[in-house]
């Protein structure tokens, strides 16, 4: 066995994934006790892997030896079967029947509704004015999913959706808790208030999805996209998605889509603020590239420095902080032998920190992202939307939206972090703002 702590039952509660700050936790670990680490937790043996040659057969060569972790398989009970929390057959056919929504050039018609809902947004703020950016970008976020999803204005047509969403996502967290299934059914006023969410969401997703088979029309929408999938290499089984499926992948889209990439966003302002020299020439570029006008698709490679300010940002702050699968049988990872069942754990936060990989890890600094830095920069030292089979299927849709709407407000603005604003990131289903923003 790797080495390791001895934790206490009261460690074993504060720390895991979740609960308390687990954060420093984990930095501490691999610091501590190098790159492969073992502790018991809640009665099960964990492993936490911080080499990115290990992380890269556990997510890529090997994957097949493993399954997802507890708490996705816990989230089966909001996001169903969807991409997400499916396993073998399913997530396979699954993945093939959405590949095609989120090919590079259908997902780049959706630049313009990613600058127009950017360009509102900005001009609905005011000089000198405090905002809550943590908020503002997950409104902008959750609007341009909406529309890119289901062709609806979550802002008004759809304001079921934003406001049912925004109450599963704040109890998220429950379904990571032991006993979570109990948890839920119990007469308390927030239980009734999560169901209550759960069953509007679903209400209204299921009615987005009778309306479109209906009327039979192409919306040019993912909806539309999942709705006319059909799977080719199934055979027999070559047929497309049952309304269940579709709410299925259309939950997961709606909670994933928006969640991470505000988070980004946030997290991307804040360190702006704190580094006037990134900010200006970030500025520089914008405004020589564009000449006051918004964006498009096609600017996107004449906008590097924005896009290195993104990856740093996702270095420091991945949304995405933490990566579990659980051994189908035993595993080994060099000279160390995982038990059947082991849950092995790779983080993004502790990886993206190590100043192996990334010299002066702690700092800002976009300009370390050279191309000669990222060739030589081992596989999987950075690896903000995870890896192999189950790499998110929305990177490219991300990336662009980082990259659009980072240009579009700083266009006109400049944001400031209130002084004395106490700034503290969340470990919970995402990297979040504790405070806000």
């Amino acid at each position: 066995m790797p080495p390791g702590p001895r934790l206490s039952a009261f460690q074993q509660l504060v720390y895991r994934p979740g609960a308390g700050n687990p954060l420093p936790f984990f930095t501490n670990l691999a610091r501590t006790y190098g790159d492969v680490v073992t502790y018991r937790m809640a009665g099960e043996q964990v492993f936490l892997v911080s080499d990115p040659h290990l992380i890269k057969d556990i997510l890529v060569t090997h994957h097949r030896n493993f399954l997802k972790g507890r708490g996705l398989q816990r989230a089966k009970r909001l996001l169903g079967e969807g991409l997400l929390t499916s396993e073998g057959q399913h997530h396979l056919r699954q993945r093939r029947l959405m590949q095609p929504a989120f090919h590079r050039d259908r997902i780049a018609g959706y630049g313009n509704t990613m600058v127009t809902y950017a360009d509102r947004m900005r001009q609905e703020w005011q000089n000198g004015a405090t905002i809550d950016a943590a908020h503002e970008m997950m409104r902008l976020t959750l609007s341009i999913v909406g529309k890119t999803l289901f062709d609806a204005d979550v802002d008004g047509q759809a304001r079921d959706v934003r406001e049912a969403l925004t109450g599963v996502m704040e109890s998220f967290w429950l379904m990571m808790l032991p006993f979570a299934e109990l948890i839920e059914q119990l007469p308390l006023p927030r239980m009734r208030r999560v169901r209550a969410s759960r069953e509007r969401l679903d209400a209204v997703i299921y009615g987005f999805i009778a309306e479109r088979r209906a009327s039979g029309r192409d919306h040019g929408d993912l909806l539309s996209m999942l709705l006319s999938a059909r799977d080719d290499e199934a055979g027999e089984q070559g047929r497309g998605m049952t309304d269940a499926q579709v709410r299925d992948e259309a939950m997961t889209i709606f909670l994933a889509g928006h969640e991470t990439t505000a988070n980004a966003l946030t997290w991307t302002w804040y360190l702006l603020s704190g580094a006037p020299d990134a900010e200006a020439r970030l500025h520089d570029e914008v405004d020589r590239v564009l000449r006051g006008r918004l964006p498009g698709v096609a600017d996107i490679p004449s906008l590097p420095l924005v896009e290195r300010v993104v990856t740093e940002a996702m270095r420091l702050y991945p949304p995405a902080w933490i990566v579990g699968r659980r051994a189908v049988e035993p595993y080994a990872m060099g000279p160390y032998l995982a038990p059947a069942r082991s849950l092995i754990l790779a983080s993004q936060w502790v990886v993206h920190r190590d100043a192996r990989f990334f010299p002066d890890p702690d700092r800002f600094d976009p300009d370390r992202w050279t191309p000669a830095f990222k060739t030589a920069l081992p596989p999987y030292a950075y690896f903000p939307f995870g890896g192999g089979p189950r790499r998110c299927i929305g990177e490219s849709f991300a990336w662009m939206e980082l990259v659009l709407v980072t240009a579009v407000i700083a266009q006109r603005w400049k944001l400031r972090l209130v002084p004395g604003h106490p700034v503290e990131p969340e470990a919970l289903v995402t990297l979040r703002t504790k405070h806000g923003m």
